[in-house]
């Protein structure tokens, strides 16, 4: 086993990389920094310590590994090892089975940290002549289009793109869609083509990501995902809310779905990522109920009518919503647009909106 120096840890956690010429800075305390614009753990790169000054988190290697995976610190010496190749001794983990033993992944990280970094990492990217016109197509504008931050997924440069997070630091560890490759440096999954979705919270913070895949004829839409992966990290099925909290809102699937109903109609719109994947919007309803949420309108597509599975599924909504003590209604249109979004454009607006 070979010396374990302070880049190592940082390097392996996904930290911020110190900024040239300079071996002691700060980085945002997991302890104690709430809020994402303060930075208070310092992190002393020649000296090979860390220390908080608010909130006495402090040592050294061992102690900073520990802090962020939650491994105990005797254990820490090994799993770092291990992860730099550099030992033989391999860490207890789960296994799939008796020969197979699971990838280690990161919890996820706070939601200030993850909407910091999507972010950044949108800034970087732009967005495809292609997909723009697709978006135009569903009745957007190029403002529009450029408000709500779409982008292309990248072809070439995740390593890159990484590596430029970290100088400015931002964080990786615990943000879906990071994990490290085989020679420990940090990159972004590999997807096929797509646009890149921000969903947001009530906040109107990116909790996550999802990509509208080009060219495939299922499951379309999927979330941006590390899991399985080393030091990657899963997403969640989260809400996502487009426009400002009112007294009523109407409820929908999928998040681009939403985007577009409140550009067209300026409603507030609420998505689920879909009818049978409810774990998050009880927690979303009783947020927004605090807020003033009085009545739902719900607005799933029409094969509604059809589909016994999204029938059900549409029950279930229906009950979560008379548990919760909400109001609640049914948006029904012309079934040959499939859903809101469409019949809003073809039916209503059409080419006028653009003239």
């Amino acid at each position: 086993m070979q010396y374990i120096h302070m880049t190592d840890v940082v390097n392996l956690l996904g930290l911020p990389a110190p900024p040239q010429d300079r071996s002691s800075y700060y980085i945002r305390c997991p302890c104690c920094d709430t809020d994402p614009r303060k930075r208070h753990l310092n992190i002393n790169i020649s000296k090979n310590v860390f220390r908080c000054p608010r909130c006495g988190a402090s040592g050294g290697v061992l102690d900073l590994y520990s802090l962020y995976t939650g491994t105990p610190r005797g254990a820490a010496k090994d799993a770092i090892n291990y992860k730099l190749g550099t030992g033989s001794v391999v860490p207890t983990v789960k296994v799939k089975s008796s020969a197979v033993p699971t990838v280690t992944e990161y919890p996820m990280t706070d939601v200030d940290t993850r909407d910091a970094t999507y972010t950044a990492l949108l800034g970087k990217l732009s967005l495809a002549p292609d997909h723009r016109e697709n978006l135009i197509r569903r009745g957007l504008t190029d403002e529009e289009i450029d408000v709500l931050g779409y982008k292309t997924t990248p072809v070439l440069g995740y390593v890159s793109i990484a590596a430029q997070l970290q100088v400015e630091g931002l964080y990786l560890s615990g943000v879906p869609g990071f994990y490290r490759r085989d020679d420990d440096t940090w990159t972004f999954i590999h997807e096929k083509r797509g646009i890149l979705i921000p969903v947001r919270d009530v906040d109107g913070k990116i909790q996550g990501l999802q990509i509208r895949r080009d060219n495939v004829a299922k499951r379309k839409f999927r979330w941006v995902s590390s899991a399985e992966k080393k030091d990657g990290c899963k997403a969640e099925g989260w809400t996502h809310l487009a426009g400002a909290v009112q007294s009523e809102i109407i409820l929908t699937e999928g998040p681009m779905k939403a985007d577009i109903i409140h550009v067209l109609s300026g409603s507030t719109v609420l998505a689920v990522p879909g009818v049978n994947t409810l774990k998050q919007l009880k927690l979303t309803l009783r947020r927004l109920k605090d807020c003033g949420l009085q009545k739902v309108k719900t607005a799933f597509d029409m094969d509604l009518l059809t589909n016994i599975n999204v029938q059900n599924g549409y029950n279930n909504v229906l009950r979560l919503l008379n548990d919760e003590g909400l109001r609640y209604g049914t948006y029904l249109w012309d079934p040959r647009y499939k859903g809101l979004d469409d019949y809003i454009w073809g039916h209503c607006l059409g080419r006028h909106r653009s003239e």
